[in-house]
């Protein structure tokens, strides 16, 4: 949970972490998969999360493939339900403070898990853009499917 905006920046920098804390249990993964529904922060026509996408793909030496649900099918995406699981959990609570959300969210449980709940507290600027001579340099990093290249991108570390 962040208390700044939710931009490219603030989502790569909480993949970013996860890896950190995961990764002796996930040094096997030679690829991962993320859906995503197209939001803002995470659009593939985003350049600056395509960037870091690429950036955190060679840091880590893991190929990253990024499927994006198609619009307004967000009630397939997991996240939109784990979401409306912690609505529901803290229906009716006055979340008066930071620590009390916090709290709440670190207690519920979904499909019998609970969530790994950390405060980000980093302020994310927004509308941050990459300039396309920028971003050729990171090009021969990623590459969209051939049949569905707006909702299949494969970013291959070097």
């Amino acid at each position: 949970m962040g208390q700044s905006a939710e931009t490219s920046d603030f989502i790569v920098d909480c993949l970013t972490a996860w890896w950190h804390e995961n990764q002796l249990q996930k040094s096997q993964l030679d690829e991962w998969v993320i859906n995503l529904d197209g939001g803002a922060a995470t659009r593939s026509n985003r350049t600056q999360f395509i960037k870091r996408m690429v950036e955190l793909s060679q840091s880590i030496g893991v190929k990253i493939r990024l499927i994006y649900y198609p619009p307004y099918h967000s009630k397939y995406n997991q996240i939109e339900r784990c979401w409306a699981t912690l609505e529901n959990y803290w229906n009716g609570t006055i979340l008066d403070s930071v620590e009390v959300a916090l709290k709440w969210a670190s207690n519920m449980t979904w499909k019998g898990i609970k969530p790994i709940v950390h405060l980000v507290e980093n302020t994310y600027e927004k509308g941050v853009k990459v300039l396309s001579q920028e971003l050729k340099h990171y090009q021969p990093f990623w590459q969209r499917s051939e049949t569905l290249p707006k909702w299949d991108i494969t970013i291959i570390p070097t």
